[in-house]
């Protein structure tokens, strides 16, 4: 029996979030049926984090326990020709055996897309938030420096399974704007983060940046740790899992 390390892109529209729920469409079920179909025994997949209901994921990381003799790669192909067309294995290798996909990262990072015009696109609906008014990045970039550093984020979302407090690091936390698409995107990464945070914390930048609250408000929701400060989350359709570090 050998610990395998996959990496692992999914478009979440139509999977209630990551982690099992009964008699619910999820990733983890996904991936897990495919698994014990090709090894012909009950697999456990452990995730790197619990995306949320349609929340995607071009770089969820997880690991498994599985008795194969064969090459890594066939095995790779054997999940790929079997899952649903909307997730994919893009790496699989042999881990060490203390490798545990969420205890073993060192950060996580975030994306989320805004789709920042007048006119809807009909091919971002699914992968982007569309906000018509003109918004300030300037004036978002500016709030979103407050998030940088260790910080309490009561105010900004709930504690996740097995991790009770509501303290962690942000590394970096930044919007910038493709002039191509015409999508801005918010990149956040961090030793962890609470259930809601990210889009708690999009939520809060984008009335920033329509001007409906001052650059301060966002460090005043933040030292306040009051969670009733941080009204709404933004669409679970903009958030991206893209990357996890060890």
């Amino acid at each position: 029996m050998e610990k395998f390390k996959a990496v692992i892109q999914y478009d979440g529209a139509s999977y209630c979030g990551w982690q099992f729920q009964p008699d619910e469409p999820t990733i983890q079920d996904e991936i897990e049926k495919v698994l014990s179909r090709i090894l012909k025994s009950r697999i456990r997949i452990y995730g790197a984090g619990r995306t949320d209901s349609g929340v995607h994921a071009t770089g969820q990381v997880a690991h498994f326990h599985a008795l194969w003799r064969h090459d890594t790669e066939k095995l790779k192909k054997a999940l790929n020709s079997l899952l649903p067309r909307d997730i994919s294995v893009v790496g699989l290798e042999k881990a060490d055996p203390d490798f545990h996909a969420r205890h073993s990262s060192v950060s996580k990072t975030y994306t989320y897309s805004v789709l920042n015009q007048s006119c809807r696109i009909p091919f971002h609906r699914l992968y982007s938030c569309h906000i018509p008014q003109r918004l300030d990045m300037e004036l978002m970039n500016l709030a979103s420096a407050a998030l940088v550093g260790t910080h309490d984020f009561a105010a900004f979302g709930a504690p996740t399974d097995g991790t009770p407090s509501t303290v962690r690091q942000i590394y970096s936390a930044t919007w910038c704007a493709s002039a191509d698409t015409g999508l801005l995107s918010f990149s956040i990464r961090g030793s962890g983060f609470l259930r809601y945070m990210v889009r708690t914390i999009v939520a809060s930048l984008l009335r920033v940046g329509k001007r409906e609250i001052d650059v301060d408000k966002i460090r005043i929701i933040l030292e306040s740790r009051d969670r009733s400060l941080a009204i709404g989350k933004a669409q679970a359709c903009g958030l991206c899992l893209s990357r996890v570090d060890y």
